[in-house]
C-alpha cells in the first residue's frame, strides 16, 4: 500500500526491486501475515519508518497520516468515493487530502518505466 497506494518509497532504493511479493497487501494485510508467520513481536511493534533521517521520524510523521487512515482513504477513492464529502469527518477529508496529494505527486513511482522505442532509420 505505501507502495503503490502514495508511492512513500524511494525510487530505485527500495523501490527497484525485480519481484514485490507483498506491494499489493496493505500494511494491516502485512501485519496479518506477519502474525500468522510467527515474526518476533519487536518487529511487529517496530514504528515504520524509512530510517533516512537519523532521528525517530516515522513514516506517519512523514506522511502526515497512519496507514490505517491511508487504508480507508484508498479504499474510499477506490470505491467512488470522490463527490461526496460532505458527510465526512474534518480528519477523513484532510487524510483525503494527503492521500490524493501523494498518489498524484508520486505517480511516476508507480507505473512500469516508460521505454523509448528508437526508429530504425535514426539508430544508423
Amino acid at each position: 500500500m505505501e507502495d503503490f497506494g502514495v508511492g512513500f518509497f524511494t525510487k530505485y532504493g527500495d523501490g527497484g526491486v525485480d519481484l514485490s511479493p507483498i506491494a499489493d497487501l496493505t500494511k494491516t494485510e502485512v501485519y496479518e501475515v506477519g502474525r500468522a508467520l510467527g515474526i518476533v513481536e519487536s518487529i511487529m511493534k517496530a514504528k515504520p519508518t524509512d530510517g533516512l533521517w537519523g532521528d525517530d521520524r516515522s513514516d506517519e510523521d512523514q506522511i502526515g497520516a497512519s496507514y490505517p487512515e491511508l487504508e480507508w482513504a484508498m479504499e474510499f477513492r477506490d470505491g467512488g468515493g470522490d463527490t461526496n464529502t460532505a458527510d465526512l469527518t474534518a480528519r477523513q477529508r484532510h487524510v483525503l487530502g494527503i492521500f490524493d496529494q501523494r498518489r498524484s505527486a508520486n505517480r511516476h513511482k508507480m507505473g512500469p518505466i516508460p521505454v523509448c522505442i528508437v526508429p530504425t532509420r535514426v539508430r544508423g
